[in-house]
């Protein structure tokens, strides 16, 4: 019953593609009680299924496609060999793969096995382990061979299995470093899986940290129901349809994989394409999305920012949907995108805890600069710090009953839930919202800063300066002021062929000039390199502690220009 319920709600969506208003006003979350996505939805979906389910084009040359059949009885062998290594219905197996096929592979058996995932990026140091380790509580490793280095100042009595390199793998067994097994030996195992049980929709499946833009990463439980159901709501933003070639960048280990290179695209029956790139290369990344057909195409802002240095027109895609997640899309990348490929990128919201909660969909209109409208069986209120409804609030979600996207809670750091409490899920982001129901994102809530008493919303003057053609990136955060408490100062990342100096600066404070309310306007500017997360996103509490202290201590950094300095602006 809960397949079919599932499979119900999945149609619907698919049908009401573009037309939104009856999406929201007749969906309904499936009711569910035992559910496995794998075994329930996967599998039956797979059989027979030639069409391909994933495409991995390496950029050298190198290609895999697995058809969705060969992905079901490949799982169910890895699933079968897992078993046999020790991993149980809900251990906790920290994966650390790219993008090669056994992640896919292990996701699949680790869900058919009722085991708790634990995704992790390629590019976690040893402290960011130990983290993982001690607070995921580890009981098993999936990771390349390549990183088992990484390891072996983990202590402990945990599995540990080696995906690839067969003779670093020997090597490291006879050096020291024992107890590693063969990812490939799975593939001998028998192709009939069966279960130890049935898995109930509200057993934990995935523990994500999230990237720790302002603080320690937290740890976040989702269940069966939540990311594999639950991203039905993504799956509807996306537009993507049975048969769809999929592309998403986003690295292993984040949310997003699993939003868009994984659940999303799978609900609706299409191809998942992944382009390993040893180096970010825009003109490969166009020349894949073009040679291969891609039909929905899902990138984060900072790569936006890259294509649209070069000249779109000389591709010609086959693409239709065109989106942007992962931080807010900026106003100048839509309008470039549109006048090169008369496709309109459209901004959706969402979070690690969540699946999308708010975006622009399929055959709205949208307006520049607004994340959109609340996603079917989502509820969005903004509300003030007491719980009451604002034009202009933090992003609240409401609990009565909460969405099936939602996590389950944060961990604790004691190892136990910290359920949901109260009347509403605080996302701790600052939007607001029109007449038309439509919303615009304005910050953080840790971001957002006064001016002369002014609200500041750095997205705002952070959109305003990359319409500059110098200015690749920018942060903005306030720094200290006797007079105003803070003015705003941005932080550029210049565009190639652009020096940081004196003339540049003046350049784009005239524009800000031109472009920006007095009382908004950037009054320091210095060129620098953004700090990030490992998963991309600017951390621009660093560059707000680091302001502050400057200030305190008076002094003016190399690169740092102030607006007062320049005769010329009066």
């Amino acid at each position: 019953m809960s397949a079919a319920a599932f499979m119900a709600a999945r149609d619907f969506l698919l049908g009401c593609r573009e037309d939104y208003e009856r999406a929201c006003r007749e969906f309904r979350w499936p009711r569910l009680d035992r559910f496995n996505w794998a075994l329930d939805y996967f599998d039956p979906m797979a059989q027979g299924n030639a069409r391909p389910g994933l495409w991995i084009v390496d950029e050298g040359g190198g290609e895999t496609r697995l058809s969705f059949a060969e992905l079901a009885e490949r799982s169910s062998r890895v699933a079968n060999h897992l078993r046999r290594l020790g991993i149980r219905r809900g251990d906790r197996v920290l994966l650390m793969l790219g993008n090669v096929a056994p992640l896919w592979e292990t996701m699949l058996a680790a869900i058919k096995l009722g085991a708790v995932v634990i995704p992790a990026t390629t590019l976690l140091t040893r402290d960011d382990l130990r983290d993982r380790f001690a607070r995921g509580r580890v009981r098993h490793v999936v990771a390349g061979a390549a990183d088992m280095a990484k390891f072996a100042e983990l202590p402990g009595d945990y599995t540990r299995i080696a995906v690839g390199g067969s003779s670093t793998l020997r090597q490291a067994q006879g050096s020291g470093a024992p107890g590693w097994r063969r990812y490939e030996d799975g593939y001998d195992e028998p192709a009939a899986f069966a279960p130890d049980g049935e898995t109930r929709a509200t057993d934990p499946l995935l523990l994500y940290f999230t990237s720790g833009t302002t603080a320690k990463p937290k740890l976040v439980l989702h269940s069966h129901q939540s990311y594999p159901v639950g991203h039905l709501s993504t799956m509807y933003w996306l537009g993507v349809q049975p048969g769809d070639v999929h592309l998403n960048i986003s690295s292993p280990g984040w949310a997003k994989h699993a939003w868009s290179s994984f659940f999303a695209p799978w609900n609706a029956a299409a191809t998942i394409l992944m382009l390993n790139q040893p180096r970010f290369n825009a003109k490969g990344l166009l020349d894949a999305i073009t040679q291969c057909r891609v039909t929905t195409f899902c990138t984060p802002p900072t790569v936006w920012r890259m294509l649209i240095q070069e000249d779109l027109t000389a591709w010609r895609p086959s693409l239709r949907e065109v989106l942007g997640a992962g931080e807010p899309l900026n106003p100048e990348i839509i309008e470039r995108v549109r006048a090169a490929w008369g496709l309109v990128v459209r901004d959706g919201y969402g979070q690690t805890e969540t699946t999308l909660q708010i975006g622009n969909m399929p055959g709205q209109r949208v307006k520049p600069g607004a994340v959109g409208r609340p996603a079917p069986g989502y509820r969005v209120q903004l509300l003030d710090l007491d719980g009451r409804e604002q034009s202009e609030g933090e992003i609240c979600l409401t609990l009565d009953p909460p969405p099936l996207g939602l996590m389950q809670g944060y961990q604790g750091e004691d190892g136990n839930l910290v359920p949901l409490a109260g009347a509403a899920y605080r996302t701790g982001d600052i939007a607001a919202v029109d007449e038309d129901g439509t919303f615009t994102y304005v910050g953080r809530a840790d971001d957002v800063f006064k001016a002369s008493d002014y609200r500041i919303s750095p997205f705002e003057l952070e959109s305003a300066l990359i319409e500059h053609p110098s200015v690749a990136e920018a942060a903005i955060v306030p720094s200290p002021d006797p007079l105003r408490l803070a003015v705003p100062k941005a932080f550029v990342a210049l565009a190639a062929g652009h020096a940081p100096d004196r003339a540049t600066a003046l350049a784009i404070f005239r524009h800000l000039r031109a472009h920006v309310a007095p009382y908004k306007r950037v009054r320091r500017l210095e060129f620098a390199e953004l700090p990030k997360t490992i998963s991309g996103k600017i951390r621009r509490v660093e560059l707000r502690a680091a302001e502050a202290e400057r200030r305190a201590a008076g002094d003016h950094a190399a690169g740092e220009f102030w607006e007062e300095d320049f005769p010329e602006l009066r």
